[in-house]
């Protein structure tokens, strides 16, 4: 059964968080193993020179993309409060402001990607013999990079509505597209990497489609146009919020440009192929993590919104225990079978004997990532923009690119396999630090109210 916005105020929260968290999770495992098997396919059929090439090319695009869920993510903190207090005409107002800044911001960037190409894809460590097939991929994702950000921003919205299940199907359906054409382009037309690139960039129009659908048919947000119209408070709020993600985004692609002119410089083409295996992985492996993430945030916004500050708290408790306890079974399964896993995406035998014991070292820190990753999911959905910003950039921004810069001078390439598990124990403790003072003075709920 759906659940409806009033439910997530009324509704047990395990209950309500499984329902919410388990077609989020979901969601996130079909678009990561599209991802995935898209990779799988371009390294078994083009060869390990191909994963590299999309290694470069995917952080620029999904830099553009990322416009649509960060205005997503940060306008749903938005939405979700407002049906909260009941002022479902901000909710309308937030979505088509919300559906006018993506479409500008994406085309404007989709601009100057095609303007700057061969530019942008030196800048994100397009070398050697990793820029042919790198320039291939590029040209048709670039084009449908609007209609993903769309996309991305309309899924927020529909998971924000409490429409879980519709926001699952809003990313199965595009893996199910990529997955198919992929097959056909690639190994039957042989196509290579520009048949990967249109695979790709149809399956993003085909999820633009859905989302388009449940808008018009399903959605409680019945828009006229009279809703869209910029209103500069509104503008203001989805933006506050929206930097939050955009930059944890905007710090993602420099350090995709940092790690791979490191990789590069330390390891050469096969480095920056292994990075996208590993990338892939952290993706698909952690897709119950982010699943719980994604299902706890209209939740607790809804819930904050209306001054449920006990149910606030729980959602938060309980998300952190079910995350962390998914994170250290997914990190034995690393450990264990990190040789076979590498094996099914290349058959070059320096990328499989070098990626197992960096895979093992990068996930080293997965089972207490759930505190970071519902900390600073928390202070967003409470529209506490600064703290979120903080915390949202604290792994990549404040430590990653850090360790990267520093610790290949001594280690080598050990040295970046090496940073990104102390990344995640520093900033899992500066989140905890920061989320348990939030919850032992700020949500405090008695019989009488609110303290």
């Amino acid at each position: 059964m759906a659940v409806t916005a009033d439910d997530l105020g009324t509704q047990d929260i395990k209950k309500l968080l499984i329902k919410q968290a388990v077609p989020s999770s979901i969601g996130v495992l079909f678009m990561s193993v599209n991802i995935l098997i898209d990779t799988i396919f371009v390294g078994q059929w083009i060869g390990s020179l191909a994963i590299a090439a999309v290694t470069v090319v995917l952080p620029f695009t999904f830099f553009i993309s990322s416009l649509g869920m960060a205005i997503g993510i940060g306008g749903g903190s938005v939405l979700s409060r407002a049906l909260g207090a009941n002022d479902k005409e901000k909710a309308k107002n937030t979505f088509a402001n919300q559906i006018m800044m993506t479409l500008l911001l994406s085309c404007f960037f989709v601009a100057i990607g095609l303007l700057f190409s061969d530019e942008m894809l030196a800048l994100f460590g397009a070398k050697g013999a990793i820029v042919q097939p790198a320039e291939e991929f590029f040209f048709p994702i670039i084009l449908s990079v609007p209609f993903l950000a769309l996309c991305m921003m309309g899924n927020n919205i529909i998971r924000a509505e409490g429409q879980a299940k519709f926001a699952m199907v809003a990313m199965l359906v595009p893996a199910f597209v990529n997955i198919g054409l992929d097959i056909l382009f690639i190994k039957y037309m042989n196509l290579g990497m520009f048949g990967a690139a249109l695979a790709t960039a149809i399956s993003y129009f085909s999820c633009f489609l859905f989302v388009l659908w449940f808008f018009l048919f399903k959605s409680e947000l019945k828009l006229q146009l009279k809703h869209f119209k910029f209103k500069i408070p509104i503008v203001k709020e989805i933006s506050a919020l929206s930097f939050v993600t955009f930059s944890r985004q905007g710090v993602i692609s420099v350090l995709s440009i940092i790690l791979n002119h490191t990789l590069y410089t330390y390891g050469g083409e096969h480095s920056v192929a292994i990075y996208g295996i590993i990338s892939r992985m952290l993706m698909f492996a952690l897709f119950p993590i982010l699943g719980i993430t994604q299902g706890f945030l209209p939740i607790a916004g809804f819930n904050y919104g209306a001054g449920n500050y006990d149910r606030v708290k729980e959602s938060v408790k309980l998300s952190i225990k079910y995350a962390a306890i998914l994170a250290t079974l997914i990190f034995v399964v690393i450990l264990i079978f990190a040789k076979p896993i590498t094996a099914v995406f290349t058959t070059d035998a320096l990328v499989i004997a070098q990626t197992p014991d960096a895979l093992r070292w990068v996930f080293a820190a997965s089972p207490i990532i759930a505190i970071q990753l519902i900390g600073a999911a928390y202070f967003q959905a409470a529209g506490k923009a600064r703290k979120a910003l903080l915390l949202t950039l604290s792994k990549q921004g404040f430590f990653l690119i850090p360790l990267v810069l520093i610790l290949p001078n001594f280690l080598g390439i050990f040295g970046v396999w090496i940073a990104f598990p102390i990344a995640d124990v520093l900033s899992t403790i500066l989140t905890g630090y920061f989320l348990k003072k939030e919850m032992n003075t700020k949500l405090i709920q008695t019989n009488d109210g609110i303290l």
